[in-house]
């Protein structure tokens, strides 16, 4: 609509007098152009949706991120014990943070999540690996092969926390028992408790004098968890592969191991980072099974930065500290995500 029909409208006629008032075929347009618009808003797929989009986007923007704002904003307070916390921007400051990073707890705690991280991410991807080509070999019982390597996936943190405590159990756990059985006494150890002297490697940093069985007892019962999955995973990109590069390959007489390693596992990238994206959040997401196997504290050895978060907050109401603790947390599994979406977005599968 044009300057001087909106004048006109308005009962002006642009000089600064008074015109003649609206004109009966402007305000017709007018009502036209706005029933135009509202009628093809209603029908737009947005909001005809909006009764099935509109109500999870509201509880998950005030529940999940509404929370995350609320937590980063106590990160940057006092807040502790039963006080409120202070909300006056002008009071906030990076205290808790600069806590965190004097506090040799804090780095300890940091040190064994990446041990964590690492190690059942890569030593999962390995295990799925080798279970999905020996499966792919078109073994006898594939299907029950299948079902029970995936079954402990099934199984949530706190079922596989109880029986592995079970299992590691220095009187009647089945480790234990069965070293006992074949004469290897010797062998039976207190799998959460106890640990192996590492001498002159203790003088690397942040390496400790003593190796602890405790976090790698944690990792061997999360590889027996997880190792399923990742050959769930592995075994479709494999059946992905077309039977005319495996025959090739053989008729240009390559050995099998050449065959896989020149070959089959490069097609099995995709695979590799999905898997290792999906383990390294649930390792990030281990606070349930060390919480039930340990409870709040599970020693220097076993302590990773959410139950360090859990005890600052909920043990001794340092919420403000325990805040700051979860935002590195959160930063950490941003870092994981983010570049996996970011390729996706980049690839058009998102």
């Amino acid at each position: 609509m044009s300057l001087n029909t909106l004048k006109r409208l308005l009962g002006r006629d642009g000089s600064g007098g008074s015109g003649t008032g609206p004109l009966p075929d402007d305000i017709a347009s007018l009502r036209d152009g706005i029933e135009s618009a509202v009628s093809s808003l209603r029908e737009s797929e947005a909001v005809r949706s909006a009764p099935f989009w509109l109500p999870p986007f509201l509880l998950m923007g005030f529940f999940v991120y509404g929370a995350i704002g609320w937590n980063v904003i106590i990160s940057f307070t006092d807040f502790a014990g039963l006080q409120l916390p202070t909300y006056d921007p002008t009071a906030f400051d990076l205290e808790m943070y600069r806590r965190a990073l004097s506090d040799g707890q804090f780095w300890l705690a940091t040190r064994n999540t990446f041990v964590l991280l690492v190690s059942f991410t890569g030593l999962s991807l390995a295990g799925g690996l080798g279970l999905a080509i020996l499966v792919d070999r078109g073994i006898r019982f594939e299907n029950w092969f299948r079902t029970i390597y995936l079954l402990p996936f099934s199984l949530s943190f706190v079922v596989t926390a109880v029986f592995w405590r079970w299992m590691y159990n220095f009187d009647s756990g089945v480790i234990n028992v069965f070293l006992r059985g074949i004469g290897l006494d010797f062998l039976a150890s207190k799998w959460l408790a106890g640990g192996v002297e590492l001498g002159a490697l203790s003088a690397i940093p942040l390496v400790p004098e003593t190796l602890q069985f405790k976090l790698f007892a944690v990792i061997f019962a999360l590889l027996w968890q997880f190792s399923g999955y990742a050959m769930v995973v592995y075994l479709a990109g494999l059946r992905a592969i077309p039977d005319d590069q495996y025959e090739a390959a053989r008729v240009d007489g390559a050995s099998t191991v050449r065959m896989y390693r020149r070959v089959i596992l490069p097609q099995l990238r995709a695979s590799t980072v999905s898997a290792a994206v999906v383990l390294m959040v649930f390792a990030l997401k281990a606070f349930d099974f060390l919480y039930v196997m340990f409870g709040n504290n599970p020693g220097p050895t076993a302590d990773i930065l959410s139950t360090m978060m859990y005890r600052q907050a909920f043990a001794a109401n340092e919420w403000a500290y325990g805040s700051a603790i979860a935002v590195v947390l959160f930063l950490v599994a941003l870092a994981v995500v983010a570049p996996y979406l970011y390729g996706e977005y980049r690839r058009g599968e998102l």
